[in-house]
């Protein structure tokens, strides 16, 4: 279990005011107005904001001051982060080491890995010789081949169609499920939420709620009925 103890997130002038948050295997989803610091309540898990001593925990173990790199985590952002000048499979091997040439049974899990997410033999196409969708799947393959407990994503599909992007959400639970990965992902869209999502923490007003049941947080006269209306 990921718990992230009481606190202050601060980034500039901006503070969010975090209880204690416990995540669980499955996914969790972040929502709440835009600005409200869902990212940055992301950021400071991930690592990329500094968070106060004994202030996040991994199975008991605290990882507060632990670099990014260091953390049980793998992140997976909006743009995917992909090299334009690496092909697809250099960018997903990038997941398991940065040399040129990989030795044969690194090169087979980049290949199995880029098989799962429905792009074999693609691996020596570059990221603008192929579809947004595809990008992510490469970006998503990358993800899973770090073979982290802990997946954050910051609205990582949503400038796809919604066919594509749908076909997407499923692939990351089912590929997560399989590993019993503890996810958190923002989101604006309450869709990605009740398709994947089996609990949601709720960002606004400085701080956040401890996740709860996605219905409780959808369901009229929740925390998120007026962020949904408006």
């Amino acid at each position: 279990m990921l718990e992230l103890k009481k606190t202050v997130v601060t980034q500039g002038t901006f503070h969010i005011q975090l209880p204690d948050l416990a995540f669980d295997p499955g996914v969790t989803a972040i929502m709440g107005p835009s600005g409200a610091g869902k990212s940055t309540v992301l950021a400071a898990i991930g690592g990329f904001i500094a968070l106060r001593q004994r202030s996040l925990f991994w199975e008991g173990v605290d990882i507060s001051q632990y670099p990014p790199s260091k953390r049980p985590m793998a992140v997976l952002f909006q743009d995917n982060n992909l090299f334009p000048h690496l092909s697809l499979f250099r960018n997903v091997a990038l997941a398991v080491s940065s040399k040129t040439r990989l030795p044969a049974p690194q090169a087979e899990l980049v290949e199995q890995a880029l098989s799962r997410v429905g792009l074999a033999g693609m691996g020596e196409r570059r990221p603008s010789d192929v579809s947004g969708g595809q990008q992510s799947r490469a970006a998503l393959a990358r993800v899973l081949l770090q073979d982290k407990p802990i997946v954050l994503l910051d609205e990582p599909f949503s400038a796809l169609g919604p066919a594509m992007k749908q076909d997407m959400l499923d692939l990351l639970a089912d590929l997560t499920a399989e590993r019993g990965a503890t996810v958190i992902m923002v989101t604006h869209d309450p869709n990605d939420a009740k398709r994947i999502a089996h609990k949601i923490s709720v960002v606004d007003r400085g701080t956040a709620t401890p996740p709860m049941p996605t219905e409780t947080a959808l369901a009229t006269g929740g925390p998120l009925a007026g962020y949904l209306s408006g």
